[in-house]
């Protein structure tokens, strides 16, 4: 378990090096943010004064290696537009906001999906089971901002504001940005779950425990789901991933005050430091949730051994 946990924390310090190497060197593309900064009639001395304050007069390999060392610490410098902490504008963002969102998307996604896989599964070519299939197909082709912009045609304009379309500060406004989020994870989750428990179903301790007389429901969950859940977890963990950062399009969308909303707005702008500072922070999520599905596989199979 050391050698195995010493081994993607290795993983993991490579993974983010790299992620915010290539970060810094993109948004370095998109142009120079001081003319954001200075009004349109500033002289050039001014407009060099302005990029020295920012330290982008120096050359490139330097500012990298100041950047480098000021990782660690969990420093990204000072927001361009705002003049406040990048890292602490971006966890402002991330907690509650983008958090609140993405547990109410994994929270459905998963809930959801065990009723409807396993309904499918047991009921497998009947009418339940092509509703599902087809309403997973659905769920899965459709652009998530398409989803949501239909959401808010519905429930906000066409059924006379049943439903907030946009912002934030209570349980109705979650609930569009929270099902379109959740829309694609939980059909992903439906048609693993009913491929799982079809094959597990024809094993023969399952056949053994319905010959012992255990009652359909105890077999189902408690023999079969347990051992189809594995890849579930895996897609389950990777998926709260891909939610944080797919809030990036839904935030904008419902105008949800959180982290990926954030980033887009420093995006127009050139805030470097605010976009690299969440990128950064997205990247070191989803690492971590892909060691927390790595040491659940043990949980869930006792068979797994991490080595």
């Amino acid at each position: 378990m050391r050698a195995f946990l010493l081994r993607r924390a290795l993983h993991a310090v490579f993974v983010l090096w790299g992620v915010v190497t290539a970060v810094f060197f993109l948004v370095r593309l998109t142009g120079d943010p001081t003319p954001f900064l200075v009004d349109q009639s500033a002289t050039q001395q001014e407009i060099a004064e302005a990029r020295r304050s920012l330290g982008l007069d120096r050359a490139l390999h330097v500012q990298y290696l100041d950047f480098l060392r000021s990782v660690p610490r969990g420093d990204f410098g000072t927001s361009i537009r705002e003049k406040r902490p990048a890292m602490q504008m971006v966890l402002e963002h991330l907690w509650p906001a983008t958090v609140e969102l993405a547990a109410a998307a994994l929270v459905l996604s998963t809930i959801l999906a065990i009723p409807l896989g396993v309904a499918s599964a047991t009921h497998r070519n009947g009418a339940v089971d092509h509703a599902s299939r087809l309403a997973s197909l659905f769920l899965q082709s459709m652009p998530s901002f398409w989803l949501g912009l239909m959401l808010i045609l519905l429930f906000a304009v066409e059924l006379g504001g049943l439903l907030p379309a946009f912002g934030s500060g209570s349980l109705r406004h979650l609930i569009l940005p929270a099902v379109t989020l959740a829309a694609a994870p939980l059909a992903q989750n439906v048609r693993l779950i009913r491929s799982g428990m079809l094959e597990v179903l024809q094993q023969d301790y399952v056949r053994t425990a319905r010959a012992k007389g255990l009652a359909e429901r105890f077999v189902i969950y408690r023999h079969a789901l347990r051992n189809a859940a594995i890849p579930v977890i895996t897609v389950t963990g990777l998926s709260l991933g891909f939610m944080l950062s797919g809030a990036v399009i839904i935030e904008t969308v419902f105008s949800w005050p959180g982290m990926g909303r954030l980033i887009v707005q420093a995006v127009p702008g050139r805030d470097f430091p605010v976009i690299q500072a969440g990128v950064f922070v997205f990247a070191l999520i989803f690492v971590g949730l892909n060691l927390i599905v790595d040491l659940l596989y043990t949980v869930v199979d006792p068979r797994v051994r991490l080595t």
